[in-house]
């Protein structure tokens, strides 16, 4: 693989890259391989790194939310869908706790992606593809060939839901828990859509009846140790292109989210699950909530494991149109966006790569 140095003019990107991709290991393969230095393709330019301050200030984290008895005592209902209100119109972002999947279940979801990345390559390149209709994708960096650096990241994908794969086509080593979570992370997304309709001031169906959890895909991240952390980033700066994301994250940090012009740090909580606002609702709540940037920097202690899972039908074909929800709009609160298809936002969003041009992708459907 070409490892040139940076001052090198005959440094040809195009070759790293495919070289690469086609050794199928992914970053875990370089690190597997015992390097020291991180390859050329994956330093961030500068400025991306450490652009803003990062204001580490323990006082200043995203809102903990505990959904205890909200189901039961219609007080503590008012109260919790007030504290997410809040939390989705000011920070984008919130952590539940008490919210109803066992502890056993999340430690086994990160215990077999775990157990999928560490198997045997010769199996695991099975699943190796940048085709998005294979029922399990798994490669390194969606955007390989249109981001400006390479993300210290593994990850491999699955749409769970509304048509679940075959459980054969599911990897055999991980295959019951991530049926089981993604049952698990269904029933959650529903009971958070309740809350977020009546934040809006909206029939607790609202955005169920909109079909906003129908999508679940699941996203299994890896983020292997890095030897040059201050080089690299494990994800870039980027907002989701979804309804809304349920995160499952280990013990090791390293999530960000931009507030105020700020990187604030969100320390992991035992058992917590961190919750966050996409651009499609966003858009359809006409930025009564918003959709904020977030990153995950490298670390040089790993392996981070992660579990995205978006209610977002994806890349499915579906003809569904979504716009500003008309019960929210008024005169002085005219529709700022055009309608479009999940489908149509996923694949403009994604076509783009992460931070390629400091943009979000609501601007292009904007009125």
């Amino acid at each position: 693989m070409v490892t040139a140095n940076a001052s090198n003019p005959d440094y040809d990107r195009t070759s790293e890259l495919k070289a690469f991709d086609d050794t199928k290991a992914g970053v875990k393969g370089l690190v597997d391989a015992g390097i020291t230095e991180v390859p050329r393709m994956f330093h961030q330019p500068p400025g991306k790194i450490q652009k803003t301050s990062v204001l580490s200030d323990t006082q200043i984290t995203i809102p903990v939310i505990d959904l205890e008895g909200l189901k039961k005592d219609p007080i503590i209902r008012k109260e919790t869908v007030e504290k997410i209100g809040n939390a989705s119109k000011k920070w984008g972002f919130f952590q539940v706790i008490n919210h109803g999947i066992p502890l056993s279940v999340l430690e086994e979801m990160k215990d077999g992606v775990k157990r999928f990345y560490e198997q045997d390559l010769e199996v695991k390149k099975q699943y190796y593809t940048r085709d998005y209709t294979k029922p399990v994708v798994y490669n390194s960096n969606f955007d390989l060939n249109t981001s400006l650096a390479v993300n210290w990241r593994d990850t491999f994908f699955s749409l769970m839901a509304p048509n679940p794969p075959k459980m054969e086509d599911l990897p055999a080593v991980c295959r019951d828990i991530m049926a089981e979570y993604s049952k698990q992370v269904q029933n959650l997304g529903n009971l958070l859509l309740e809350l977020l309709s009546e934040a809006l001031g909206l029939k607790p169906d609202h955005l169920k009846d909109m079909d906003c959890g129908r999508g679940l895909a699941m996203l299994c991240h890896y983020y292997p140790a890095c030897p040059q952390p201050e080089l690299a980033l494990g994800t870039s700066k980027h907002a989701d292109d979804d309804f809304v994301t349920v995160l499952l994250r280990d013990h090791i940090g390293g999530l960000q989210v931009l507030h105020e012009d700020n990187w604030i740090d969100v320390p992991p909580t035992p058992g917590a699950l961190v919750i966050n606002i996409g651009d499609l609702l966003q858009l359809i709540s006409n930025d009564a909530f918003i959709s904020v940037e977030h990153r995950v920097l490298a670390n040089s202690i790993g392996p981070r494991i992660s579990v995205a899972c978006f209610f977002s039908t994806s890349v499915m074909s579906d003809s569904r149109l979504y716009g500003p929800i008309k019960e929210l709009l008024t005169e002085e609160n005219p529709p700022k966006y055009r309608e479009t298809t999940v489908r149509d936002y996923v694949i403009y969003s994604k076509g783009r790569g992460l931070d390629v041009d400091g943009t979000s992708p609501l601007l292009h459907f904007r009125l």
